[in-house]
This record gives C-alpha cells, structure tokens and sequence, in this order.
C-alpha cells in the first residue's frame, strides 16, 4: 500500500517555487450551491503563494447567481441586489441542477419557492426561461459563473489564469460532472482536474503536518447549503529517496465518504420560512397565503438567512421585513429552541453520514483522531451538540476555515498539476470513486444473465485509473455502463445507466478472417479511462484474433558462418511477430527482400530457393464506437456547444460595453459635480478666471447636466464621452491656470535653487578635478547665466500679466531647461582623469641585446623551416 501512495502521490506544499518563466497563473474554484469562492497561485516572487480572490465588494466570496433584467444581464453581486425585486428573474442553485432530469430540477425548485420558468429541452434536462423567445440550459448559467470566477482570478493575479481545478461534492455523478466540464468549456477555461470537496479539504489539513510519528484517522464533516457528507481519510507517513538520501513523506487515502445529498443548510431555512409564512398569514387574515407571492417569499428568506446567523451566537433573534406584501409591514422574533425544535429531525439525518462511514469501515468512534468541519452549515450549535453526544468528546476540531478549506485545498492541487510550478513538503494523495461501475453487453443473439456483465471500477478506486477488459465475441454489439448499486446513486437519477455504446466492425472482421486458419475464438478489447476528474469513458475498442498460416521464407545456407545464420534466425523471429493486417501483407515479400540482401552482402553464397514455415500472427483491428447515450447525460452536439459559446461571447461583449458606458456616465456626471463646485466656491479660481468666464463655463456644465438626465439616460459610451471632451475643451484653460498657479513658482523655485547648487560644485571642480576642460566647464557656467536671465525676464513679464491671461511661461518649460542643464553637467562630471604617461630610459646596451634577439629567432626559423623540408620528404612515403 504504501509503494502504492509513493507511486501515485501527489507532492504539495504550502510554499511554491517557479521552475520555469510562466506567462499564466493557475487558480481554483469552489462552486457552491449558494456561493463560489476563487483561490489564486501567486507567480510573482514576494507575494503570498496561495490567496483568495477579492470581488468588486471587496468581499471573499461571491453569490453564484444569474439575473437578466431588461435583457441586461447581471452576475454575483449585480445579480444579489435584485432578488427582492424581480426574483423571477434570478436564478440560483445552478449547481444542483447540472446534469440532472427536468422533473428533478422542477420538484426542487417548487419546494424551494424559486419562482423562475423552468422547461425540459430535448435532453429530458432542465433550462430556464428568461424570456418569451430566450432560454439557456443550465450549462450555459453555469459557464457565465464561471466565466465571472475566471475573472475575478485573473484581476487578482494581474495576469492571465490559464489552468484551473474545480471542487465538486462527492456525490457528483457521470452526468453532473461531465455537464459542468462543458461549463467550464463554454466559460473558455482549461479544467486541469476537478477535484472532490474532501479531498481539497484534506490537502489543506495535511500539508502543514507531520504524521512521522503516528498515522491517524480524521472524519471530514461537510454540511453546505444543500447536502451533507462524512468523509474518513488515513494520514500516514512513509520513507521515500529524495537526492540518495531517506526523508519521511506525508501521505492520505480516502477510505470512504457517505452522503445526504438533500440535507443543508436550506432545509433549516426552509423550516424557519414556513413558521414565519404561518405566522404572517395569521396576523393578516382573510385567507392570504403569502407563499403564493414570489417577492414576499424572496423577501421573507433573505431575512430568515439572516435571523439563522444570529441564532448561531444568541439565544433568541428577531426578524423584520418592511412591506412584505400588500404594504404590510411583518416583524416577529424566535428563539434557539423553538428553531431546534423545528428542525427536530434534522438533527438525525445529519448523523447518518457519519454513522455510515464508520459501519463500511469498520472503525469505532474511538478510532477517530479528529473530526474537522467544513462548511457553513455547521456553525449551528445544535449540529454541534450532536456530533459531540456521538463521537463522545468536549470538543469538535476546527482547524480549518469552514468557507475556504476546500478552495484553498483545491488550489494546491491546481498548483501541483500545473506546469513551471514545484511544491516543496510532499503529501502523497490517493482519492477514489464515489461509485463503482460495471458494463453490461447487450446484442441479439445475448441473454440477459450474469455472463454479459462485467464489474468495471470498485467502489472507492484511485483516480486515475486505466481499465482493460477483453472477451470471446465475434459479432457487433452494445454495450452499458451503469452504476453498480442502485441503492446508491447520484441525486435525481432513477436508473442506473448513464451511458451506452454501439460498437460495429467486429462481425465484418470475423467474416473477412474466418476463412483463414484462426488459432483461438476473436477476442474484443475495450480500453477505458477513469480520469482524475473521476469520470468514465470507453477510449478504444479493437477485435484481436490469432491465425497460424503457412508463409515461404529463404532456406539457410549452412555454408556461411554462424554469425550470418544467427542474423537470419532474428530477421525470422521479428517477422513473426507482426500484429497488424499490413504487417502481415509485408510478410510474403520478406523473402524476395531477404534474398536480394544476401545475395548482394555475400556473393559466394549460394541460392537455395525458399521453404514453407508454420507461423502465428496475431491480428488486431479498431473497431467503430458510436454513443447512443439518451437523457439528461447526453453531451451537447459540436453545433451546440458552437451556438451556446457565441451567445455567450455576445453577452460578454455587451456587458463590456455596459460597463463601459456606466464607468464614462459616471465620469461625466462626476467632472460636472466637482466643476461647478470650484467655480462657485474657490476663491483661487476668482484669481485666475473671470465671473464672464467661469458663468460661461457654469451654463456648459448645466447644459450637459440637463441632457443626462433627460436624453441622456440611455446614451451611449461614445455620447458621453463626447460631452466629457465638450466640457474639458471649454474648461481645461482654467483648470491649466489654476495647476500654474502654484506648480510655475515651485518649479521656478527649484530651478534657482539646483543653478545655485550646481555653480558651487562648479568651482569645487577647479580642485578636485582639474583635468575637465576649461572650455565644456566655461560654455556650461554661461548656460547657468543664460538660465538665470531668462528665469529673471519671464518673472518679471509675469508680473505684469492678469491671472486671467494665458501664462508667459509655464512649469513644464522650466523643468525641460533644468533637465537641458543637468544632462550637459552629467557629460562633463563624468569625463575620467587622465592616466600619467610613463617614458622608458633609452639604453645602447639593451638595444643591442633586443638586435642579436631578434636576429636568434630568425636563425632558429631558418634551421626549424630546413628541419621541415628534410622531413617532409619522409612523411609524403609514409603516405
């Protein structure tokens, strides 16, 4: 087992090392039913490896709703801010409806009081009217949550988010994950894995851990909004070579995970949602029903969600919502253990998840190292209260952030898979199947009995996984994949197949080779993958079949040396194994080839002719996989996912131009605001405008004002862009005096001040460097004169100007001059001394030595060249 987790581990860290330059971050996504949250993989050195992305509300998690309100669409928090207004155009829980049947989705909805339009489209799946003319299937909702997830990501990293990973509940199925895989392909998001809530969670305990010294069992307790699950993962260690030495490595398996998939937080809401509509029905009267109201019902669960908050900290809350329905105001408190009871046998159902997964494992409550809890739900002390009776402790573990385990867990994975990134401390990771499959044949001439069904992946099997399974079968067929147990399948689903094959080709190729001498029945290979994303998929079917002919190969020739026989013996050998029909086809002319080779690398050998062998080929050939997969789990045709991703571009690009618009009517509206106020306050603005100019300038700003909020209501971007140009035309001349008024003396101040700085270091440099020129030293101190004069005539034609003109000279001119002067300063301050000339003595003596050395080379050329020219000779007969 532990070879097994080495071998499969995964290595993670909480601190992040770039290998290699990478132009894209990688991030995560945890999806809720209710919420998303978005981690991002910081690549800039000195930033905190792993952070959460920050939304427009500067908050650090997002609504995951959709809304469209006179065909302008709205996400997150847009979307969250017209719920109590138009709840019929919000849409929520997308996640639950993914992958699921129509009738499934609509019981939901009814039973949560969502009051939007859902249909069944073709699939037996769920879309959501928007319109008369307008729907969109669930995994277009989902791709633009996505797609605003994506964002949120690559505003946080400041870069493009290339990879990401995406948590899904465990009880996720074929279906729902396939149909969130097609989201995140409509959102343009490359998904590198998704990865089950529990076990980003126990990446995220683990990686900080040290379990050399004892490996321990840790239940993983998740209740979210909408479902419940219980997870059991074994934290060990083992020794691994790292660099040829022994280094203890962390490492977890999931052992087993259970689930309530219709117990959440919701369903406590829900409760509370009830008692209050009963008891504002009683307080009206006149038999309304405020349930049958979907702006009171908005109205009302918005402010339950709240009043569930406060019952988490305090005894007692109360609740307020002002004009419920028919200008009725419905105010009302309760207490902690009027709300328990109300929940009474929620509190139950909440512990069959751990009870499951403790009679599968067949481990005690005492065997438990740790309960950890995740998810908001289990803030309510009553839950609490309840696993503390069962596993018989004082205190749960709450090492982990309820809201953001999972994301930040998810991260690490997304991180780990991505490429150019390295993760120092190791943490070995094996999860599994939630489900376990098998394949079920199906043809005319098959019976339906345990022999045409086959046990594909075990409950619980590591992801990933490559399954191989082969069979006596010469005629095409069908084949099913199904989940094994029917008591135990995804939420939604009544039977047990998501998904069916037709597989053709085998009956022609049994045809076409059963004339031929078959050395054993046809066999069929079926290839198929379990991703890491935990879904099943039929990658390759072939037909295998083994025929024993009789083929002519060269006689040997036991007249050539053992080397040259053993040499044919191996071409022989190799010919035999080919393994496909056109190998075989090139069989028969192997001994043309093998004659004309010997007879041309050996001449004296002489030719025997040819002789018949006995030899075996095995043959295999692809065969033609068509899916026939009906109902909701049916893909989306190319022509459909084309179709779904334009409209979604279309969308983005006008919520572009929304935005867009907006950020320019705000622009306009505030430069208005600020404008009229300084015209009509400031007194420094009375110094350099007249009452003429600013009143003119007053009646353009109310003359655009005027348009705003008339015919410019619906303007657009360019519009008002237009209008802010207007605007800053007419008064940018008094803005430009006004920045003058006090940037023109600063500058004109720090000119002095650096010419008078600079002529004192001018004279130091008649001591320290005396090597400048003279003349680059003059022509620079007559600039610094020229600088002063032309500083002192533009000050003093200033002077006599009115504040109102156009100034005579302006700070820009001065800091250009200044700059002029310093570079021509820098040119020459860098001129290097000069280093001293040193004169060598003229010596008769030496100079006669040089004479006699100079002539000793020369000899011993000569005698060297003379050496050559005897040798040469010598070598030309050696060659």
């Amino acid at each position: 087992m532990r070879n097994m987790l080495f071998r499969f581990g995964v290595s993670l860290s909480l601190l992040s090392l770039l290998l290699f330059k990478s132009e894209s971050a990688v991030s995560s996504i945890d999806l809720g039913s209710e919420w998303l949250k978005v981690a991002v993989v910081n690549l800039k050195p000195g930033q905190i490896p792993i952070t959460i992305a920050i939304n427009e509300m500067s908050k650090r998690k997002s609504p995951a709703l959709v809304a469209f309100q006179s065909e302008t669409r709205l996400l997150a928090e847009e979307a969250a801010g017209i719920v109590a207004r138009y709840p019929d155009k919000v849409f929520s829980n997308l996640r639950d409806m993914v992958g699921k049947p129509y009738r499934d989705v609509k019981r939901f909805a009814d039973a949560m009081y969502l009051p939007f339009d859902v249909v069944e489209d073709f699939r037996g799946a769920a879309m959501i009217r928007v319109s008369d003319d307008v729907s969109y299937s669930v995994e277009e909702l989902l791709g633009m949550i996505l797609k605003y997830a994506a964002n949120l990501a690559e505003f946080h990293s400041k870069t493009m988010v290339k990879d990401m990973v995406i948590s899904v509940p465990p009880y996720f199925g074929q279906a729902e994950r396939k149909g969130l895989m097609t989201a995140a392909e409509l959102a343009g998001i490359n998904v590198i894995s998704l990865i089950n809530e529990h076990s980003g969670a126990a990446l995220q305990y683990g990686i900080d851990k040290d379990f050399s010294n004892g490996s321990r069992h840790v239940i993983f307790y998740d209740m979210g909004s909408s479902s419940t699950y219980a997870a059991l993962v074994y934290f060990s260690a083992y020794n691994a070579k790292e660099f040829g030495k022994t280094v203890s490595a962390n490492q977890f398996q999931v052992k087993d995970v259970r689930w309530d998939s219709g117990l959440g937080g919701q369903n406590m809401e829900l409760r509370l949602v009830e008692y209050f509509a009963d008891e504002f029905n009683k307080q009206v009267g006149n038999g309304v029903d405020v349930r049958k109201y979907p702006k009171a019902m908005a109205k009302l669960k918005k402010q339950v969600k709240r009043t569930k908050e406060i019952l988490s900290a305090n005894t007692a809350a109360p609740i307020s919502v002002e004009s419920l329905h028919d200008d009725r105001d419905f105010r009302s408190t309760i207490t902690r253990e009027k709300f328990e009871e109300l929940c009474g046998d929620l509190w139950d159902k909440s512990l069959m998840p751990v009870k499951e997964v403790l009679k599968h494992s067949g481990l005690q409550a005492d065997d438990i190292y740790a309960v950890e809890l995740i998810g908001g739900a289990t803030r309510v002390p009553k839950l609490q209260v309840k696993l503390l009776e069962y596993f018989g402790r004082k205190d749960l573990d709450k090492h982990l952030d309820a809201d953001e385990a999972t994301v930040l867990g998810a991260a690490l994975h997304a991180a780990n898979l991505s490429d150019g990134i390295k993760l120092n401390r190791k943490l070995g990771m094996v999860d599994g199947s939630s489900y376990s499959f098998f394949m079920e044949l199906d043809g005319p001439d098959l019976s339906k009995d345990g022999d045409t069904r086959l046990l594909l992946v075990p409950r619980m099997k590591k992801l990933p996984s490559k399954i191989f399974k082969s069979f006596n079968r010469s005629k095409d067929f069908e084949l099913l994949l199904a989940y094994d147990n029917e008591g135990l399948l995804p939420p939604g689903l009544s039977s047990p197949v998501f998904a069916q094959f037709a597989v053709s080709g085998l009956t022609d190729a049994a045809n076409k080779y059963s004339s031929r001498n078959l050395s054993s029945p046809i066999k069929t290979n079926l290839h198929f993958s379990l991703t890491r994303s935990g879904i099943l998929s039929l990658d390759l079917a072939e037909a295998a079949f083994q025929v024993t002919e009789w083929i002519e190969v060269p006689k040997r020739n036991l007249t050539v040396e053992n080397s040259t026989i053993a040499s044919s013996n191996v071409s022989v050998d190799l010919d035999a194994e080919n393994t496909s029909e056109q190998n075989s086809n090139s069989l028969e002319s192997d001994g043309g080839i093998s004659n004309a080779s010997n007879s041309t690398t050996e001449p004296n050998t002489v030719d025997l002719g040819t002789e018949k062998k006995l030899k075996k080929m095995t043959f295999r050939i692809p065969l033609k996989i068509v899916e026939k997969t009906m109902g909701p789990g049916i893909p989306l045709s190319k022509e459909s996912l084309l179709n779904a991703k334009s409209k979604l571009e279309a969308l983005d690009k006008k919520d572009a131009e929304r935005r867009r618009t907006a950020e320019l009517k705000n622009n306009l509206e505030e430069y208005i605001y600020a404008t009229k106020e300084k015209f009509e306050t400031s007194e420094d603005f009375e110094r350099i405008s007249s009452n003429d100019e600013r009143q003119s300038g007053i009646k353009k700003l109310d003359e655009v004002q005027e348009w705003l909020y008339t015919d410019g209501e619906d303007a657009t971007a360019t519009e008002f862009q237009e209008r802010l140009n207007l605007l800053k035309a007419a008064t940018d001349p008094i803005f430009f005096r006004f920045k003058e008024l006090t940037a023109r003396p600063e500058a004109v101040k720090f000119a002095r001040r650096y010419l008078t700085e600079l002529q004192q270091t001018i004279r130091g440099w008649e001591k320290d460097k005396p090597w400048l020129p003279k003349v680059k030293v003059e022509e620079l101190s007559i600039n610094i004169d020229k600088f002063k004069t032309w500083l002192d005539e533009k000050e003093a034609e200033q002077q006599k100007m009115s504040g109102f003109s156009m100034p005579v000279f302006t700070s820009k001119e001065v800091y250009e001059k200044v700059t002029g002067v310093q570079n021509k300063a820098d040119s020459i301050k860098k001129i290097p001394k000069p280093k001293p000339k040193t004169e060598k003595p003229i010596n008769n003596a030496e100079t006669e030595k040089d004479t006699s050395g100079d002539e000793k080379p020369a000899e011993e050329s000569d005698s060297s060249k003379n050496e050559e020219d005897k040798v040469e000779p010598e070598m030309h007969e050696e060659l």
